[in-house]
């Protein structure tokens, strides 16, 4: 696309080429995005964003809808005009948007798409949808009722026969905008004093009493219209990723590992807290991520060993000099954060789990050697599906017979947030606004043996 100044089709029109790049070609929506906002003004990037993630987020229940306004599918290299669709219907349910306006808008972006004739067809469609009262028919299955896919809903059911269906109501929302705040600099409440005085509003954003850095804005804004955050002032982190870097600081102090380490918010996060002459390594294996842990480094003003490195293998990174404090926060299903990320949903298949439990089993294997005596490794996942955390935490406490899990939370004020599973503790998506974490503290004892 040629220019930044676009009409609203041009933006139902992207919309579609980005859903259904990662419905057919299985791509990250955030990394799809990034590319494809260049091309439009702020206030249309926001459209485009909401779009976008709406759709994929409402994913089940929208095909389902198409499927009965369709005599039959479209044709491969015709899909991209079902996303459309989709980017239609969803307007009309789920937004602001006047229904004439949804639907002249995305059937003119056919055309933009290069398929004229199918805007009959679109323009039937999304009239045919109010016309013969679609939203109101019950949904044909689980998929289409909880929008996820049905192996999800298994698991969940498994894993949390008590909660799975308000975790999947959290999934099904928009995730707020987290900050936090740097306490060598000022203090959550000072800076939300700083955020009324910038913004004139007399609510910008909420405290979260058991987690002291972290502020909910009310309505999220772009990084740059943050005060101070060019400066380190602040930062963008969910307030569940706040619990880690103090829960592992708690066994004290020495030579930090933050391992899987990008993009970086846990690494200035343990930086922040240790102070100057802080002995921290950040380990990653993508480059393209650890770019961006070295701008919120350079950001922030902090200085870390980074390197470019394997953590389920110590062979290719490792100097054999011994770490005090690990922090895994694992590669994982990211089943904890669909609400922020709705393409998990999609992305994600039945199979990775067990692949992803292999990894994160050989993570912590390998990690746990090059923890020193009397260290702690905190493990971490955004996951909240038991293979993924407790069950690989166990095996491991099993079989490693100087490992000792904590059990004692390192701030009593969170045990509000948490459920306590057979090893480690959960935070599910939705509690107090915070995404879905996963922690287990382990110890290695002095001696080598339990």
């Amino acid at each position: 696309m040629m220019s930044t100044v676009r009409g609203g089709a041009w933006v139902r029109a992207e919309a579609a080429n980005v859903v259904e790049a990662v419905i057919a070609g299985g791509k990250s929506l955030d990394a799809t995005l990034r590319s494809a906002e260049q091309c439009f003004e702020p206030r249309d990037r926001s459209l485009l964003r909401m779009l976008a993630y709406g759709v994929l987020r409402h994913h089940y229940r929208l095909r389902e809808q198409i499927g009965i306004l369709l005599d039959r599918p479209l044709k491969k290299r015709d899909k991209v005009i079902e996303s459309l669709i989709a980017v239609g219907l969803f307007q009309l349910t789920d937004t602001r948007v006047p229904d004439h306006a949804a639907v002249s808008t995305t059937v003119e972006a056919a055309r933009l798409l290069r398929r004229p004739k199918y805007a009959g067809l679109i323009n039937a469609v999304l009239r045919n949808f109010t016309r013969k009262d679609i939203p109101g028919r019950k949904p044909r299955n689980d998929e289409s009722t909880f929008d996820h896919p049905a192996w999800l809903i298994e698991r969940l059911k498994q894993d949390w026969p008590d909660h799975w269906q308000s975790i999947i109501e959290a999934n099904n929302e928009r995730a707020p905008m987290w900050l936090r705040v740097n306490s060598r600099k000022t203090t959550a409440a000072d800076y939300l004093e700083l955020l009324k005085h910038v913004h004139a509003d007399d609510a910008p954003g909420v405290l979260l009493e058991d987690i002291p850095q972290a502020i909910s804005l009310s309505v999220p804004m772009a990084v740059e219209k943050l005060p101070g955050f060019m400066d380190g002032l602040v930062s963008v982190q969910d307030a569940g990723a706040q619990i880690a870097a103090p829960w592992l600081l708690a066994n004290g102090v020495g030579r930090v590992l933050d391992a899987c380490a990008a993009p970086g918010g846990k690494t200035c996060h343990l930086l922040e807290l240790l102070g100057p002459g802080a002995d921290v390594t950040a380990l990653d294996i993508e480059p393209e991520r650890l770019g961006r842990l070295h701008e919120s480094l350079d950001r922030q003003g902090f200085d870390a060993t980074v390197i470019e490195g394997d953590a389920s293998d110590l062979n290719g990174w490792w100097d054999g000099n011994l770490f005090d404090l690990i922090l895994l926060d694992a590669p994982c299903s990211a089943s904890g954060v669909i609400r922020r990320h709705p393409d998990i949903k999609l992305l994600r298949r039945d199979n990775d789990i067990a692949a992803l439990s292999t990894l994160q089993r050989n993570m912590l294997g390998a990690l746990w050697e090059a923890l020193a005596p009397g260290g702690r490794l905190l493990y971490v996942t955004c996951s909240v599906l038991q293979a993924e955390n407790d069950a690989v935490v166990m095996d491991f406490l099993g079989v490693q017979n100087d490992a000792l899990e904590d059990k004692l939370l390192h701030d009593y004020n969170i045990r509000a947030l948490m459920h306590e599973r057979n090893a480690g503790f959960q935070v599910l998506p939705g509690t107090q606004g915070i995404d879905g974490f996963y922690f287990a503290a382990l110890d290695k004892t002095a001696s080598g043996e339990k």
